[in-house]
């Protein structure tokens, strides 16, 4: 059964329950016709505005983060280092910044072309394990920042992979060191076993 999830899905206002929801469900892209996507195995909540880590933190808003602000269910897609392109799903209603980073995903279509937009000759954990990896494999860039997640450039789909809390593990996020005691937060999850997340 393929389910492409609501706009109701997106709009709660419990971001972190939403990102742990997020694992087992499957993310899609339609690039220039071409399907790629997989089983979502990694993710990170957002919290703006309180929340240091957050690129909303303090209500900041620039023509970055606008985006941010809109309904759930939107892309945000932004550069980091100059070189990454990362996936966020916005989640919450219209002027609540919450945000959740997708880092991994465990491939299931379009194996051929990730492996070709990602340069490398075989199926490895590298190819869709990290945020950048994971969009340079499925195509999106910030040209797709904004996009709607209910139309048919990029989707996530609920195909009946529902977990149990034992089978979800929560860490820190990573790289968000400079956030103080908010980098402490458990707001991290991976499936537990997965093989498919980063390091």
């Amino acid at each position: 059964m393929k389910i492409k999830l609501p706009r109701s899905f997106y709009t709660r206002e419990d971001v972190v329950t939403i990102s742990r929801e997020l694992l087992g469900k499957c993310l899609f892209t339609r690039i220039n016709g071409l399907l790629t996507g997989g089983l979502i195995t990694e993710t990170e909540t957002y919290r703006g505005p309180e929340d240091r880590a957050s690129h909303a933190f303090g209500g900041r808003r620039t023509q970055r983060t606008e985006i941010m602000y809109a309904t759930g269910g939107t892309a945000y897609v932004y550069l980091c280092y100059g070189i990454h392109h990362l996936f966020n799903v916005v989640t919450n209603r219209k002027d609540t910044p919450h945000a959740v980073l997708i880092r991994a995903i465990e491939p299931m279509e379009g194996i051929e072309l990730m492996l070709k937009r990602r340069k490398k000759k075989k199926m490895e954990r590298s190819v869709t394990a990290g945020p950048g990896s994971m969009s340079q494999a499925l195509g999106i860039t910030t040209v797709l920042t904004g996009v709607d997640l209910l139309g048919n450039e990029i989707w996530i789909e609920d195909r009946g992979n529902h977990l149990s809390a034992n089978q979800i593990i929560s860490t820190k996020r990573i790289g968000v060191d400079y956030a103080g005691e908010h980098a402490e937060r458990l707001w991290r999850f991976t499936i537990k076993g997965n093989l498919w997340v980063s390091k």
